[in-house]
C-alpha cells in the first residue's frame, strides 16, 4: 500500500504544487501524467477532496456564497488559495449566471457552490438557464449530515429532487470513497455531447471524513457516435438537387466551434445563413451570406429567405417556438436536414426529412467535402432583394437616440477603446436590439438567456464572462432586468471587473408592454414601473462611476469616458418607452403574418 500522509494545510508536495501558475489573477493548472505518478497518496478530508479534484479537473476559479452546510469547503478553498480563485457574489443567484457566463465565455466548465437549503433553491434559476441553454456547469452544494437526511433538519432540502428536472444528472454522495470519482464523473457529464449542468450534493459527514486522494488527469468527453455514411450521402444528394437552399445554425454551432465548416459549407452550397439568438456569433454578423436571426424577432430576410426555401439544413438548433412561429405553417417548402449532437431533438418539434446525430464539426467537414459546388443566381437575386427591404426597414436617423443607433454608439465606443468586447444581455426588448442589431465578429461574444429568458441573468454573467476571459464586457440590459440582480454591483466593484452596464432605461418593462399595446387594447397592466430610481446616484452608492445620457450626441461623449474605466462602470441611457421590436410573429403566427410597421395595426 502507497504510504498514506496526513495534510491540514498543505495538499501537494513541491513537485505538484510547481504545476500551478498565477497570472494577473489567473490560474493554470497543468500536472502531466509522469508527475501524477509520482504524487504520492494523502489521506484528506471530503472537503479538501473536494477542492483538490476541481483543481485536478482545470478549475481555476468558482463562484459562490459560504454557508453553514459548506464551511468546511470553503475552509478547503482558504487553504488553496494559491491554486483556486474563489469569487463570493451578493446572491447565490449571481454565482450561478456567473459560473453560467463564465462557461458561455471560454468554453470551459464553470462551477458554482452553495450552502443547503435556501443557498441551494437560490441556485435552482441559474441551474435552469443553463440547462434550458446547454451549458457546462457543475454546482456544488452542501446538505446536513447523513444521520439528519429525512428529518425536515434545519436548512435541509432534497436538492437533487429539486433539481432532476433541469440537470443532466444530479449526485447525491452518500460514501467519502465516492467523492472524487462522483466529482470527476460530474464533470465528463457536464461538457460530454451536448453541454450541461450537473450538480453534486454531499453532506456535511462526507465533507468532513477522510479518505485518501490520487490525483488524476483532466476527464474527457465521452466520445461521439460515429456517423452512418449513408446518412452523409442522403444528405449530400439533398444538398445537390435544392435551388433554395438555406443554412440555418443554433448554439451547437457554438459550442461545437464549427464556424469554419459552417461557412465553408455555405460556399459550397451556395447559401444564405440563418441563425436563432443562441447561434449569434458562430460567425461574423458582417459575413456577406449572413442574414441574422431569424424566428419572432428575427431579420426580415432570414425569416422570409427561410419560409421561402426549398431545403433547409440545419445544424445545432431544435426548433424551439420562438424560431418556428407556428409549427404547422412552419417552412411548408422545404426538405429539412437536421442535424444535431443530441439524438433526442431530432423529429422532437419538427418532422424531419433527414436526421443525423454527432460532431457539428466533423459532419459539415464531410458535407462539404462531399457537394458539388453549387450555384444558384435567381436565389441569390431573391436575397440580394431581401438584404435591401431588411436594411431599408431598419434604417435610422442618424441624429435620432433609438435602441439601434444607441447600440450603434455601444459598438463604436468599443472598438475606438480598442476593446475586444464580450456582450452579456439580459431577456426584453434591449436583448432582441442587440441581437438584431450588434456586430459580433468572434465566436461566444454573445451571452444571453436563451431558452428559459431569464430576467436578472446578465450582470452574473458579464462578471463571469469578464472574469474567465480578462476582457471588457458590456451588459446591455433594461430598467425592469437590472432591477432583479442590481446587487451584484458589488461583486463587480470587489473585483474591479470590467464590466460596462449600459442601461437602456424605458421606465417600463418594454416587451410586455410591447404586447400590451398590439394584442390588449393599451391595457397597461403592472407594466409602467415609476420607480423614479437614480441610477447614476445607485451606482455611487456601490463606489462606481455612473453616467446619464438623454440624447445621442450626449450618449457618445459619456460612452468614451465610460470606456475609459478601468473597472466597472454604469451608463444609463433614455429610450422611448413606445420603441418597439420589430419584426414580430404574433402569437401562434406564421411568417405571413409577420408585424414590420406597427402604424398600420
Amino acid at each position: 500500500m502507497p504510504p498514506v500522509r496526513l495534510l491540514p494545510k498543505a495538499f501537494f508536495t513541491d513537485r505538484c504544487r510547481q504545476t500551478a501558475v498565477f497570472q494577473k489573477g489567473q490560474q493554470t493548472n497543468r500536472i502531466s501524467n509522469e508527475e501524477i505518478k509520482k504524487v504520492e497518496t494523502m489521506k484528506l478530508n471530503g472537503a479538501q477532496i473536494v477542492i483538490e479534484t476541481l483543481i485536478e479537473q482545470g478549475t481555476t476559479t468558482v463562484f459562490g456564497y459560504p454557508g453553514g452546510q459548506v464551511i468546511n469547503i470553503y475552509d478547503a478553498l482558504y487553504l488553496a488559495s494559491d491554486r483556486i480563485h474563489h469569487i463570493i457574489t451578493a446572491h447565490e443567484q449571481g454565482a450561478s449566471h456567473a459560473a453560467d457566463g463564465y462557461a458561455r465565455a471560454t468554453g470551459k466548465v464553470g462551477v458554482v457552490i452553495a450552502t443547503s437549503g435556501p443557498g441551494a433553491t437560490n441556485l435552482v434559476t441559474g441551474i435552469a438557464t443553463a440547462y434550458l441553454d446547454s451549458v457546462p456547469l457543475v454546482a456544488i452544494t452542501g446538505n446536513v449530515p447523513n444521520s439528519l437526511i429525512g428529518r425536515d433538519s434545519f436548512q435541509e432540502v432534497d436538492i437533487t429532487g429539486v433539481t432532476m428536472p433541469i440537470t443532466k444528472h444530479n449526485f447525491f454522495v452518500k460514501k467519502i470513497e465516492d467523492l472524487a470519482p462522483t466529482i470527476r464523473e460530474a464533470f465528463r457529464i457536464a461538457k460530454s455531447g451536448r453541454p450541461g449542468p450537473v450538480l453534486v450534493d454531499i453532506p456535511k459527514d462526507v465533507q468532513t471524513a477522510l479518505y485518501e486522494y490520487n490525483v488524476e488527469p483532466i476527464v474527457e468527453k465521452a466520445p461521439v457516435p460515429e456517423v452512418d455514411p449513408e446518412l452523409l450521402k442522403q444528405a449530400a444528394e439533398l444538398i445537390a438537387t435544392a435551388k433554395r437552399p438555406y443554412l440555418y445554425i443554433g448554439g451547437g454551432a457554438i459550442t461545437d466551434n464549427a464556424g469554419e465548416e459552417i461557412i465553408a459549407l455555405a460556399d459550397k452550397m451556395d447559401a444564405p445563413i440563418g441563425c436563432t439568438m443562441m447561434g449569434i456569433s458562430a460567425v461574423p454578423t458582417d459575413h456577406p451570406r449572413y442574414l441574422g436571426m431569424e424566428g419572432m424577432h428575427g431579420h426580415y430576410a432570414s425569416s422570409i429567405a427561410q419560409n421561402e426555401a426549398d431545403l433547409i439544413v440545419t445544424a445545432g438548433c431544435r426548433f424551439s417556438d420562438r424560431g418556428t412561429g407556428n409549427t404547422a405553417k412552419y417552412a411548408k417548402h422545404a426538405k429539412i436536414i437536421h442535424i444535431d449532437i443530441d439524438a433526442s431533438e431530432l423529429n422532437k418539434n419538427i418532422s424531419v426529412e433527414l436526421g443525423i446525430a454527432g460532431s457539428m464539426k466533423q459532419i459539415l467537414a464531410e458535407l462539404t467535402a462531399m457537394v458539388p459546388q453549387q450555384q444558384h443566381p435567381e436565389w441569390d437575386a431573391r436575397i440580394q432583394d431581401l438584404v435591401a427591404i431588411t436594411k431599408e426597414l431598419e434604417a435610422q436617423k442618424d441624429d435620432e437616440l433609438t435602441p439601434f443607433t444607441a447600440l450603434d454608439a455601444v459598438a463604436e465606443a468599443a472598438k475606438n477603446a480598442n476593446d475586444d468586447v464580450i456582450v452579456a444581455t439580459d431577456v426584453g426588448q434591449h436583448q432582441m436590439w442587440t441581437a438584431q442589431r450588434y456586430p459580433f465578429s468572434k465566436p461566444r461574444t454573445f451571452i444571453s438567456s436563451g431558452g428559459l429568458g431569464t430576467m436578472g441573468f446578465g450582470l452574473g454573467a458579464a462578471i463571469g464572462a469578464a472574469t474567465g476571459t480578462g476582457k471588457k464586457t458590456v451588459l446591455v440590459t433594461g430598467d425592469g432586468s437590472f432591477g432583479m440582480n442590481l446587487n451584484e454591483l458589488a461583486t463587480a466593484v470587489s473585483n474591479q471587473t470590467p464590466v460596462v452596464v449600459f442601461i437602456m432605461n424605458n421606465g417600463v418593462l418594454g416587451m410586455v408592454r410591447q404586447w400590451q399595446t398590439l394584442f390588449f387594447d393599451k391595457h397597461y397592466s403592472n407594466t409602467t414601473l415609476e420607480r423614479k430610481t437614480d441610477f447614476v446616484k445607485l451606482a455611487e452608492a456601490f463606489s462606481l462611476p455612473g453616467f446619464r445620457a438623454a440624447s445621442l450626441p450626449e450618449l457618445k461623449e459619456v460612452l468614451k469616458q465610460a470606456f475609459a474605466v478601468q473597472g466597472p462602470v454604469l451608463v444609463d441611457c433614455a429610450i422611448d418607452c413606445d420603441a418597439f421590436v420589430l419584426p414580430m410573429l404574433p402569437p401562434g403566427g406564421a411568417v405571413e403574418d409577420i408585424i414590420t410597421d406597427v402604424s398600420a395595426l
